[in-house]
């Protein structure tokens, strides 16, 4: 049987469209975050007219240009390229837009509550706009400063501080600054808290 040999520069068919989508990926990404190609280009060391060319699909994508914009985003390689599912069985952790402008990774897939999410939400500017509704929530920070608006409290909470509210509270957060800040959230139902079941037993 005669082998069909394909050149370089016309790959597989579900190669050429798993390309094609890296560009607009990498702008939907840099946007998300309020990132200038100017800023990536600093932050990455790859110039802007490379960055405009890869995201606008002028330019190829190759591991030398896409590891340093994953690092500088803080996001795995195969959700850049859009990587398909090749049988790992591990949960694969698909972001969402909010359509605010901040990206959500839910963390939890079975039914029922608490529901865990990873938040990656960007500086917008913003003035506090406290809303309620049902739940509980628990919020911690990875990384940046987050400010939250709770009542008649206007708090600002660095990496590794957390809060925990009723969200029939008047409730607001976001950045408090510049830069991203990225939260993990655990939403659960009205009157739910967060039990601990085991503490360090103390010393003697």
């Amino acid at each position: 049987m005669a082998h069909e040999h394909r050149h370089p520069d016309h790959p597989e068919p579900d190669l050429a469209d798993t390309l094609a989508e890296v560009g607009p990926r990498l702008k939907r990404l840099r946007t998300s975050r309020n990132v200038t190609l100017v800023e990536l280009s600093k932050t990455t060391g790859i110039s802007k007219s490379t960055l405009s060319r890869l995201e606008s699909g002028q330019r190829r994508p190759s591991l030398e240009l896409l590891l340093p914009i994953a690092r500088a985003h803080r996001v795995p390689l195969d959700e850049l390229v859009g990587a398909p599912e090749v049988g790992d069985p591990r949960v694969r952790l698909r972001p969402v837009d909010s359509g605010f402008g901040s990206t959500i990774i839910p963390l939890t897939r079975q039914p029922g509550a608490p529901k865990a999410f990873k938040m990656v939400i960007p500086p917008t500017g913003d003035e506090p706009d406290p809303r309620t509704h049902e739940g509980y929530e628990w919020i911690y920070v990875l990384a940046g400063r987050l400010r939250l608006v709770l009542a008649e409290h206007d708090l600002v909470l660095g990496p590794g501080e957390a809060a925990e509210f009723d969200t029939r509270t008047p409730h607001w957060f976001g950045s408090a600054d510049t830069e991203p800040v990225e939260i993990l959230s655990l939403f659960g139902r009205q009157g739910e808290r967060m039990h601990v079941r085991a503490r360090p037993s103390a010393k003697k």
